[in-house]
């Protein structure tokens, strides 16, 4: 577990993984963007503030948003629940060395 929470994945093809991510309260994880893969991310339950290409916006519960390859990006948990997201990324590559992390406190 990463100190503002946990990501499981729970299903992996060709050009797509499905992962469950689970932020904690008061926690975001870094700015990032990927030059490979894009992502969708659907709110289970909780807030998500999601900032992407400098615009920002709250999602709550079945409540979803696209993010572009090459979008800068971060999703933070400005309630006082755990916030519960599905990701879909999709792409010819979803490696972990297509992260590309921008100077934030935390890491993710």
């Amino acid at each position: 577990m990463r100190n503002w929470g946990t990501v499981t994945a729970l299903e992996e093809g060709k050009c797509y993984r499905i992962n469950r991510i689970e932020l904690q309260p008061g926690h975001h994880i870094s700015t990032q963007m990927h030059y490979h893969r894009s992502e969708h991310w659907i709110v289970v339950s909780g807030t998500a503030k999601v900032i992407c290409d400098g615009q920002e916006k709250i999602l709550i519960e079945k409540q979803s948003t696209y993010v572009p390859m090459c979008m800068p990006h971060r999703v933070e948990n400005p309630g006082v629940i755990p916030l519960v997201m599905i990701e879909v990324q999709n792409g010819e590559y979803l490696g972990e060395d297509d992260i590309i992390r921008f100077g934030d406190a935390e890491e993710g």
